[in-house]
């Protein structure tokens, strides 16, 4: 199973970009705001659809939207790769894309080990801490140990793209996210 191209257009909208003169340009993840060129690059410096710049990673000139997809397809390599590396139990598309941009965001080490991976598994888990798959989904709602109100909204559109046969529905495209 692959991600489809409307998980990949949902991915694109819940990761944002930064552009400038219609070029993905670096950002701050944290503040979603432009490193102007010759800056040191903060922590968190992201490119495109938030691909996480690496040390050594070259990104001296903006990206072009195919390049910055390109880039978002080799970056969900690892998310589908976690998906399909936890997931033991057949998966519906919207179900499988959903999981992957939830993996996309928390990380796979962090999908693997989460609740979320307990409760689609085992249908008849329970956990001391959440009463069922979507308390635990949503519970994935902070960044710096705060919690983040885009957080919340991502985590409830991802869900209801997980419960719904028709990904990124009116929910999403309503600009709920």
């Amino acid at each position: 199973m692959k991600i489809s191209r409307q998980g990949i257009e949902c991915l694109k909208k819940l990761e944002g970009c930064v552009k400038k003169d219609g070029l993905h340009v670096i950002y701050d993840d944290k503040t979603g705001q432009y490193v102007p060129e010759h800056t040191e690059l903060p922590p968190g410096a992201t490119i495109g659809y938030g691909h996480l710049v690496k040390q050594g990673e070259n990104f001296n000139a903006p990206l072009t939207e195919q390049q910055a997809t390109d880039l978002l397809k080799q970056d969900i390599i690892v998310a589908e790769q976690a998906v399909k590396n936890a997931i033991k139990v057949p998966l519906t598309q919207n179900q499988y894309d959903a999981l992957v941009i939830f993996a996309y965001n928390i990380g796979a080490k962090n999908f693997k080990k989460s609740t979320v991976v307990k409760f689609i598994n085992n249908p008849g888990f329970q956990s001391s801490k959440y009463r069922d798959l979507e308390s635990a989904w949503l519970a994935w709602n902070r960044t710096q140990g705060k919690v983040s109100r885009g957080l919340i909204k991502r985590r409830q559109c991802e869900f209801d793209m997980y419960t719904n046969p028709h990904p990124c529905g009116a929910f999403f495209f309503e600009g709920i996210v």
